[in-house]
């Protein structure tokens, strides 16, 4: 994909994650800009963060856009969370993706009843919804994880499967991927000091970094799934993955509960293609608290500001 030029060039170039196909750019950008002011002006940089938010319609302002794709996630005929119908191969890479969620869970996370849930939903039981669909006791077990209680169980289990199955359809998918990734590169040009990704859009994001053809002072990275090896990690483009060779430092920050980020350190898998120019910062570990995978919790971070002020102050 050659690189996509565009008038809309933003000086931080944000990328969303899972479960946002009913949302929009201006929305989203409505939703995340003040909390990452907030991380920014606890990072030590309070002019800046009014540039951000307070002060960023007039002269001076620091323009942040959203890449938005989530519309390629709607359907005609179905609802905004049903997330229609998956090959038997599509069905395989989600199961796989939710048993490493878990296995994440039962692993590493610091809440005991999240922890006995995850081990119980790994044991084998037989339970499946029927041949070739996604297994019912890593869906359920999932759900069940303190972190979707405020959902309920029902709501809980439908964000779930999206959230399989975006990542899923982006991996599986051209149409999906293509789409992404465009919306992003419009708005990266040589003005863009900072591409910061959520999520899904922590892939995006770093896969778009290698279409530039020009140097990008700082990718950052929040609650990415980059590190799960065998579903996310070898299906990356380029293959074999390595560091973006046009970025300049890389910053990756995971929640230590956030099972999304099943595998947070990325420093072993992208570290040794890093330039000699460039920089990796890959096992950062903040305290994103009750709502580990939530954006705005990783962006209030002063781990996450700080990086990004630098950027920003950095002579291009």
């Amino acid at each position: 994909m050659a690189e996509i030029r565009s008038s809309a060039i933003a000086t931080i170039a944000l990328v969303h994650g899972i479960a946002q196909e009913q949302g929009s750019a201006d929305g989203l950008e409505q939703a995340w800009l003040p909390h990452l002011a907030g991380g920014v002006r606890v990072a030590g940089f309070a002019e800046l963060a009014d540039r951000l938010w307070r002060d960023r319609a007039t002269p001076g302002g620091i323009d942040a856009r959203m890449a938005f794709y989530g519309d390629c996630f709607l359907r005609p005929g179905h609802m905004g969370a049903d997330p229609g119908d998956l090959t038997a191969g599509q069905q395989a890479l989600a199961e796989q993706l939710a048993h490493a969620w878990l296995e994440r869970t039962a692993a590493t996370s610091p809440d005991a009843l999240d922890r006995r849930e995850a081990q119980r939903a790994l044991r084998p039981n037989g339970e499946r919804q029927g041949a070739g669909a996604m297994a019912r006791t890593a869906i359920a077990g999932l759900a069940r994880l303190r972190w979707f209680a405020p959902f309920g169980m029902a709501m809980a289990e439908r964000f779930v499967v999206r959230a399989l199955t975006q990542v899923t359809r982006y991996f599986t998918e051209e149409r999906v991927r293509g789409h992404a990734l465009a919306e992003v590169l419009k708005l990266v040009g040589p003005e863009t000091r900072v591409l910061l990704g959520h999520s899904l859009g922590s892939v995006v994001a770093y896969e778009a970094a290698h279409h530039l053809e020009r140097p990008l002072p700082l990718l950052v990275t929040l609650g990415s799934p980059l590190g799960l090896r065998m579903i996310v990690y070898e299906r990356l483009r380029p293959q074999p993955p390595r560091f973006p060779p046009a970025v300049s430092r890389w910053v990756n920050l995971a929640g230590r509960d956030d099972c999304i980020a099943a595998a947070p350190d990325l420093t072993a898998l992208f570290g040794p293609t890093l330039p000699a120019h460039a920089s990796l910062e890959g096992g950062w570990t903040v305290d994103t608290g009750a709502k580990p995978h939530d954006p705005t919790y990783y962006l209030t971070k002063q781990e996450t500001g700080r990086p990004i002020a630098q950027a920003l102050l950095q002579e291009g």
